[in-house]
């Protein structure tokens, strides 16, 4: 028992979460220190034990900081997160909603995830999704056990960012796309996580999806065959 080591997961740290990662959209409740999907990370974390986890898009880190206090928690795994940095003010609404041009700086994005005790845990890419994507090989990154899709929201960015995560993906690895309940900007055509997620629940061959439509919504999509990309068309 000596061993054993520490939960990360106590009061000080859930306050944290709150205070320094911002949750947004993620059906937290500050007010019982409840983490909403956050706990869902984190638990998907340590069950599947990943070696390898993607993180595409975060506003300041809520799902990144969950994701890889699982991983610490587990002893062994790696957490890439891609975010270019946008600012709703600097770049506007149709490349971005709620960015806070928070990423920019290297000694900050170090030492906002070192207050978690995760800066050996997170590597961040100042890059955009397919600039990430197109330097894959030569970054020398392994095969993806979890990728979670929160960039643009637009239709052919989600499309995009989905099926060349499924390039790197395997048999019984997840991909998760929050912002699955966002409907009015469904609607209006500013978004198309909930269009996206649709045509794969006709692809049962491929893929098993699970919607949890609470809050802004996450989606989990389990890959049922290796090498599915091969299959699929834009």
């Amino acid at each position: 028992m000596q061993n054993m080591q520490k939960f990360s997961l106590n009061t000080a740290m859930l306050h944290e979460i709150f205070e320094r990662a911002k949750p947004m959209g993620h059906y937290e409740k500050e007010e019982n220190l409840n983490l909403g999907f956050g706990f869902l990370y984190y638990g998907l974390a340590r069950l599947l034990r990943p070696k390898h986890l993607l993180v595409i898009g975060s506003g300041f880190g809520f799902s990144v900081v969950c994701f890889a206090l699982g991983l610490k928690d587990n002893g062994e795994g790696m957490v890439t997160f891609v975010d270019p940095s946008y600012s709703l003010l600097k770049d506007g609404p149709f490349k971005t909603i709620g960015g806070a041009d928070y990423w920019s700086r290297p000694q900050n994005v170090h030492e906002h995830f070192q207050r978690f005790g995760l800066e050996d845990i997170v590597t961040h890419y100042k890059l955009r999704s397919d600039q990430f994507f197109a330097s894959y090989k030569a970054l020398g990154l392994p095969e993806i056990d979890i990728a979670f899709i929160d960039g643009s929201h637009a239709y052919e960015d989600v499309q995009h960012d989905f099926l060349k995560s499924l390039e790197h993906v395997h048999k019984n690895s997840y991909i998760l796309l929050h912002d699955s309940n966002i409907y009015v900007r469904e609607v209006i055509g500013h978004a198309g996580v909930k269009k996206w997620i649709k045509l794969l629940k006709k692809e049962k061959e491929f893929f098993e999806v699970v919607n949890f439509p609470f809050s802004s919504g996450v989606a989990l999509v389990r890959v049922l065959q290796n090498n599915i990309w091969r299959y699929t068309k834009p």
